[in-house]
């Protein structure tokens, strides 16, 4: 059960003054009945606004498209912060991302507030696949493909097998890299210990989730239930 308030601002991503008025206007029903006082406590999953049913989900989950200059962090004195391209009212459901992007690297981040789901995403037993877009200084080497497949050693010891793919050629060509593990900026190691480093790089894939066309740098959506869905049933993640 849960302060029809609460309920209403979390789910809506409104202000709970906001949902107060709702039920003044009359305008919220739990189990067909008319909720009276903002401060009643319901089952969120028989819950209408306006005769529409809120689609309540226990979790929240927020896909972010990152851009540069961001850190992945709660709050910094000096820069912003990917908690400063999310809605104020989405923040009080107290999610956190999933893993990070350094400050110069853009694309796909993950935020909820799913401790649990997001504990097991992380861990390295889990191996979530990772795919991202690179821009090189130069064209690398053409065993490259057979050499990350290999899985390539760097300072800090061996790396798992990992994708490599060239998407354009040119001055600066363009790579496809999917890595199954999260190290320390490991794209950009990868790529300096072939020859070919990075320029820029856009997380474009996280499991099951892909980046959207999204309206601009900075945007954030909620994940669909089929995204979800997909997410919470990752085999890798359902075996730990």
């Amino acid at each position: 059960m849960e302060r029809i308030d609460k309920l209403l601002a979390l789910q809506l991503s409104i202000s709970r003054k906001e949902a107060a008025a709702l039920v003044r206007q009359g305008a919220v029903t739990a189990g067909g009945r008319q909720v009276k006082n903002a401060a009643e406590k319901v089952d969120p999953a028989t819950v209408c606004v306006r005769g529409a049913s809120i689609h309540y989900t226990p979790f929240l989950y927020l896909l972010l498209d990152k851009p540069a200059g961001v850190l992945t962090a709660a709050r910094d004195k000096r820069a912003k912060t990917v908690f400063d391209c999310i809605d104020p009212h989405l923040l009080r459901r107290g999610v956190q991302p999933v893993g990070r992007l350094d400050k110069d690297t853009t694309g796909l981040l993950l935020l909820t507030d799913n401790g649990a789901l997001a504990h097991r995403l992380l861990s390295p037993k889990c191996h979530v696949e990772k795919r991202y877009l690179a821009r090189l200084a130069s064209m690398p080497p053409a065993d490259t493909p057979a050499r990350f497949a290999k899985g390539l050693v760097l300072d800090d010891g061996p790396c798992l097998p990992a994708g490599f793919s060239l998407r354009e050629t040119g001055e600066h060509p363009l790579c496809e890299i999917t890595l199954h593990e999260g190290r320390f900026h490991q794209v950009k190691r990868m790529c300096a210990a072939v020859g070919a480093p990075v320029l820029s790089l856009r997380r474009v894939g996280f499991g099951p989730l892909s980046l959207p066309d999204l309206p601009s740098p900075a945007a954030c959506r909620r994940l669909s239930s089929e995204e979800i869905s997909a997410l919470e049933n990752l085999e890798s993640v359902r075996k730990i």
